[in-house]
């Protein structure tokens, strides 16, 4: 684990030199992280996640391009120490993390209904959840893509509420809430293996799809707005209430 977070540490901030660099339009006061938190509600039996940050929350979204293939993704993610298996995926290397994005383009969550228009594929620009395996890239700008396997890797194990894309990527469907300075998402202990000892941090980046150069990942990290350790270190631990 320790040689992993070395490696992401050293990548992701390469991509956030390449964000200044590169002057995007998102990169506002809304990406700019001063809090993180995961507190856990034993009453309830859930996890609260938190980012704040200097602007409003959620309020930035990526400009609609009409099509998948570069189609722009923002999100607020937390890289975490928890397992591949906590949250349904078969054991593999990368680091798992809870991403809250937004992506005007198209709707990844085929089972929800995040809008609440009966119309279950329309709803990709609110922000909502997905568990993802991150894992180092140098194909894209970030250094950093969700990790994808071939289809017919029968080693692989996916949630039941994946997208169906050939990647490491959930969609839990956990409601994800932006007020003021803040976005958050809940999370049922029982949906990550009852783990609540796990630490973390708090990214801001520019993600962009792919599905026509081989050369390059089906989801990329091409920016980072935003580290809440400064050096992803992972330094934060879960808060409990009783």
């Amino acid at each position: 684990m320790k040689l992993k977070l070395i490696v992401l540490t050293t990548t992701i901030l390469l991509g956030s030199i390449v964000s200044c660099a590169q002057q995007s339009d998102y990169e506002t006061d809304d990406f700019k992280i001063n809090g993180v938190s995961v507190t856990h509600e034993a009453n309830l039996g859930i996890t609260v996640w938190k980012i704040n940050v200097n602007g409003t929350a959620g309020n930035t979204i990526p400009t609609k391009v009409g099509q998948l293939d570069g189609a722009p993704v923002l999100a607020y993610v937390f890289p975490t120490s928890l397992q591949p298996t906590d949250v349904g995926f078969n054991q593999t290397e990368g680091i798992v993390a809870l991403a809250l994005t937004s992506h005007p383009d198209f709707d990844d969550t085929p089972l929800w209904d995040e809008n609440n228009d009966q119309i279950f594929d329309n709803d990709g620009v609110i922000w909502h959840p997905h568990w993802v395996i991150l894992h180092e890239d140098k194909r894209v700008a970030g250094g950093l893509s969700v990790k994808q396997f071939k289809k017919a890797d029968s080693t692989v194990v996916l949630p039941p509420t994946n997208p169906g894309m050939p990647m490491y990527m959930d969609s839990p469907g956990f409601p994800v809430t932006t007020k003021g300075n803040t976005i958050k998402v809940v999370v049922p202990d029982y949906r990550m293996n009852h783990k609540i000892d796990f630490k973390y941090d708090g990214v801001t980046a520019f993600m962009k799809v792919n599905t026509s150069d081989d050369n390059l990942p089906l989801l990329g990290v091409y920016g980072v707005f935003s580290v809440a350790s400064g050096n992803l270190s992972l330094p934060y631990q879960v808060k409990k209430n009783p």
